[in-house]
């Protein structure tokens, strides 16, 4: 039987995975949990990875699998599924290439077998090599390159060319030195270690007492732009699974959290739970839903394309197009002008993407005040970000997949802060 083979079940949850993505687009986190369903923690996070290294280089990947085709195969075919998957463990994962064929083959049973068997046949005789950094797909290149140029598509790939590593949020960020020594990681700013790739996360000290949390350095720059919230109320829209809202609560913040998602909102009550931080919980639309009073400072850390988080999610660069930016842009917009009443005279409202699409950040920004007189951009200052990274001349952030590249980089994520007129 061929379930009788060492590895298969791993190799047909990757092929689930990778199938999930580029021919139904679902994003490979949702996807998951099916996907991987009966295999031990280790298959599956192997499986994953097999899944991630091919979304990585498939580009690189489809070249080499069309110079031995003499038609070329359709891009969501479970031939070049397979191969992509073959290939990656051999040219990316270093699985012995005898390894790789035996669990390769079963998955085609009853389909092209010889021409896998063929083509990878053909692929290994050549000793073929993949580029030192992968290339991006040509939609992404389409409309990175002219928004940002050669600098930010070089480091686009070379961030894209492995997982990053594990930054973690500190309940405390007087005990950074504390924790930075304990864990053996590094600080990049006050209330932030950094820690190598492929650490148990549950496994370290910290974790059962919720001194820390997992958050990307550039994902608690938007709520470390609102300051201290002693005696003020705070409203974190689309917050699950709350990353954010335990920012503001560790800031002294009286939180409202709110999310349309009851499993994400689960989420969020139980880090909340681990970290002995405090919110109020509201699962609902922020397009629906209507506040009893208004807040002293709002975040609003939209639902977006996520491209700037490709270097653990891959998988978007296959799956987001350019109709659903636009989408995704129209419901930003619509949500900052829902959300802009809600915020106090004097206060503040920090609007963030962890986007890498203009249209979701800097067009963002520009159309809110041209529509909104009764706010002002409030310019974030050199000491409110890592060293490395500075604000723009509008005085908002984009963080870019080079800034820290000596570091381990950081997401790509926009950031603006607005202050509303009056008290």
């Amino acid at each position: 039987m061929n379930e009788e083979i060492s590895g298969l079940p791993t190799r047909r949850a990757a092929l689930r995975l990778l199938d999930a993505v580029m021919r139904m687009g679902t994003p490979m986190d949702q996807a998951t949990a099916n996907a991987t369903k009966g295999l031990s923690p280790p298959d599956r996070a192997l499986a994953i990875a097999i899944a991630q290294e091919s979304l990585r280089w498939s580009v690189d990947l489809d070249v080499l699998i069309d110079s031995k085709t003499k038609q070329a195969l359709p891009d969501d075919s479970k031939a070049r599924m397979v191969l992509r998957l073959a290939l990656a463990q051999i040219l990316r994962l270093g699985t012995p290439p005898h390894a790789v064929i035996a669990t390769a083959l079963p998955l085609v049973e009853k389909g092209p077998r010889r021409l896998v068997h063929g083509v990878l046949g053909s692929l290994l005789r050549a000793n073929v090599t993949l580029p030192e950094l992968p290339s991006l797909p040509e939609a992404v290149l389409m409309r990175w390159h002219p928004a940002w140029g050669d600098d930010m598509v070089a480091g686009a790939q070379a961030a894209l060319s492995e997982p990053p590593p594990l930054d973690l949020a500190l309940r405390d960020p007087a005990s950074t030195a504390h924790w930075a020594a304990l864990l053996g990681g590094e600080s990049l700013m006050p209330g932030h270690v950094r820690l190598p790739r492929g650490t148990a996360v549950e496994e370290l000290q910290g974790y059962d007492e919720g001194a820390w949390w997992v958050q990307d350095l550039a994902a608690s720059l938007p709520g470390r732009l609102l300051g201290d919230g002693s005696g003020k109320r705070a409203l974190d829209l689309c917050a699950a699974p709350g990353g954010k809202t335990m920012q503001l609560s560790a800031a002294g913040y009286a939180v409202t959290a709110l999310d349309n998602s009851a499993r994400r909102m689960d989420r969020l009550m139980a880090n909340l739970e681990r970290t002995q931080l405090h919110a109020d919980r509201v699962t609902a639309d922020v397009m629906q839903w209507e506040p009893s009073e208004q807040f002293d400072a709002l975040l609003l850390d939209a639902p977006c394309s996520a491209t700037g988080t490709m270097r653990r999610h891959p998988d978007v660069l296959q799956r987001i197009d350019i109709k659903q930016i636009n989408n995704l842009a129209a419901l930003q917009c619509a949500m900052l002008d829902r959300a802009a009443d809600w915020v106090k005279p004097g206060g503040l409202l920090v609007y963030a993407t962890c986007s890498l699409e203009p249209q979701e950040g800097e067009a963002q920004a520009e159309l809110f005040l041209s529509k909104h007189s009764d706010f002002s951009a409030l310019p974030v200052s050199a000491g409110e970000l890592p060293q490395g990274v500075t604000a723009n001349a509008q005085g908002d952030v984009r963080t870019m997949p080079h800034m820290l590249a000596d570091k381990g980089g950081m997401d790509g994520f926009f950031i603006a802060r607005f202050k509303r007129k009056g008290a």
